[in-house]
């Protein structure tokens, strides 16, 4: 019996791992243009990413999905310290693969401030090159700083604890520059 539950959590423990895994994608590194992206906003809007670009130095996060503990976490730090955020003069962008309604959902119920965008085809998480979870439509945790349509700070492990401190410290070193 012992050897049959040993297989058993072995097999499942693979599973899991499998599914946690990632597909293969090759993020912007600093310095690489941002190609031209569209997408929508958490209302169906439609978002020009060249357009905000353009307005000055832009985070954009990626996120698994909206009003699950981490991206909660994340996306509530970010909240709760929007005045440091304003201050930096940073431009807050986080994206997933949720549709419209989900976003909005998660937007209104934590009354986040930022844009959220609804990539449902993808297209701004392969533009930015950011891997999935396979098997699932899911960008992995990623950040991008984004200045004069350039990738000046990009962060491929995101923690929700510390992202923002990170972000923040980021910000704060371009701007010596």
């Amino acid at each position: 019996m012992l050897r049959v539950l040993t297989g058993i959590t072995i097999c499942v423990a693979l599973v899991v791992a499998f599914m946690l895994s990632t597909t293969k994608a090759d993020p912007l590194q600093p310095g690489t243009a941002v190609p031209s992206l569209k997408s929508v906003d958490e209302e169906g809007k439609a978002v020009n990413l060249d357009e905000v670009f353009k307005k000055g130095l832009t985070l954009v996060y990626f996120y698994p999905k909206a009003d699950t503990p981490g991206c909660t976490k994340e996306a509530c730090d970010i909240q709760k310290r929007w005045e440091d955020v304003q201050k930096a003069g940073v431009t807050v962008i986080g994206v997933s693969m949720d549709k419209p309604e989900a976003q909005k959902a998660f937007k209104e119920k934590f009354k986040l401030p930022f844009t959220l965008l609804a990539d449902t085809d993808g297209s701004v998480v392969k533009g930015f090159g950011v891997a999935k979870y396979r098997g699932m439509d899911m960008p992995t945790r990623q950040s991008f700083l984004v200045k004069d349509s350039k990738i000046v700070w990009h962060d491929p492990d995101v923690k929700p604890d510390t992202h923002l401190d990170k972000v923040l410290a980021a910000v704060a070193e371009l701007t010596k520059k």
